[in-house]
């Protein structure tokens, strides 16, 4: 769990970097049944990529093709497999570098919902918890 602390560390200090000049806000208007991103009604329209399925040199242009179809959000799962291959070595550079993976989303204009974890899916081996 200390990786899964570290991560989450890193992702908030990453968001503070990102909006460090304006003050974001993200409501839910119950009156009116929308959202409201920064005072303005808001809806989002996301799909799902895992970036630790994807090579890093195409994040971008997987990002970029996701935008073009008309996307204003992402969601990506952390495996945690993916990151801590061995107890305690943990692993956030190259094509593990989930931050950099984040930052490009934002600086391409697109959210990202991300799930964390432990328990990410069936599909991935013991849902992506270390052996």
């Amino acid at each position: 769990m200390p990786g899964v602390i570290r991560l989450l560390a890193l992702l908030l200090a990453s968001a503070h970097g990102l909006h460090n000049a304006t003050q974001r806000t993200f409501q839910i208007d119950y009156h009116h049944n929308r959202f409201l991103k920064d005072g303005q009604p808001f809806r989002y329209i996301s799909g799902s990529i895992h970036y630790f399925r994807v090579p890093r040199f195409y994040w971008k242009d997987r990002l970029l093709k996701m935008k073009m179809v008309g996307l204003n959000a992402i969601q990506t799962y952390v495996a945690w497999t993916f990151h801590e291959l061995q107890p305690g070595q943990y692993n956030f550079s190259g094509d593990h570098d989930v931050e950099h993976f984040i930052q490009l989303a934002h600086e391409l204009g697109l959210l990202v919902i991300l799930r964390p974890g432990p328990y990410i899916c069936a599909e991935w081996d013991m849902g992506g918890l270390p052996a």
